[in-house]
């Protein structure tokens, strides 16, 4: 039976901890309701759809990761879309970024279709999950630090059951919270904190159970990046490219 975590609970850290595999955990990130301002936001979203969408049953709950579950390539986001997560109910599904997203992947042979439409089109990634560090759709697209901290935990447990090698990072907010939640699971960060930028990597290292995980990091595909040719088909192609080498995927 499912924990459902409720706004005034302090059981969320605990929940995503207990959780003994990712069927589990991705049960309890639905369930959760620990941020009211995100309820309230992926509520009135669902309930004003965008032309086109109107008569669409939009998902509006927390979204789990989607992928190979023993993935040695994680891909981390910022936050689910409005009109393409939020209303399909799985990552980077119905929205421009998702669209630049799977391209790429597609072309790189991470994605067995160029483009996603919903949950149920039968696309399906090999060796590669995608995740978030927050779960629901925030207001302007920005989460607060706090709803970032209450979603914490079930970041750092999917990264510590799916065990990826290598892991890409789409913009600075999912940078820091990476970075954050694996410092916080022990792994030595090089100091200065590493920043972010378009083709950071950070090799780190894990003394104690000699593992080693790679940050690669990417602008994120949003149509404000992509529009602008600040990141390009062939800058997210060759950042893919770099992960399945560094994943000995190549």
């Amino acid at each position: 039976m499912v924990t459902v975590i409720s706004p005034l609970s302090t059981e969320y850290p605990l929940v995503a901890r207990a959780c003994p595999d990712l069927s589990a955990l991705d049960d309890a990130v639905i369930q959760c309701c620990a941020c009211p301002r995100l309820v309230a936001w992926r509520e009135y979203v669902a309930a004003h759809p965008a032309p086109g969408y109107t008569s669409a049953d939009y998902w509006s709950k927390p979204l789990p990761g989607f992928g190979d579950p023993h993935a040695p390539i994680m891909v981390i986001g910022l936050a689910p879309g409005a009109h393409g997560s939020n209303r399909t109910g799985r990552m980077f599904t119905g929205d421009k970024s998702g669209d630049y997203l799977f391209g790429s992947l597609h072309r790189v042979g991470l994605a067995s279709a160029p483009v996603a439409v919903s949950a149920d089109d039968g696309l399906r990634l090999t060796s590669v999950r995608l995740t978030a560090p927050v779960r629901c759709v925030p207001p302007e697209n920005k989460p607060t630090a706090l709803e970032r901290r209450r979603c914490g935990p079930f970041l750092a447990r999917e990264l510590e059951l799916v065990k990826p090698r290598v892991v890409v990072v789409l913009g600075g907010f999912g940078w820091h919270a990476v970075c954050q939640t694996l410092a916080e699971q022990g792994w030595p960060m090089p100091k200065p904190k590493p920043k972010f930028s378009h083709g950071a990597l950070v090799e780190l290292i894990q003394a104690a159970g000699g593992l080693n995980i790679t940050l690669l990091g990417c602008y994120h595909p949003s149509p404000h990046n992509t529009y602008t040719g600040r990141l390009t088909p062939e800058m997210l192609d060759a950042v893919f490219t770099q992960a399945k080498l560094l994943a000995q995927l190549a």
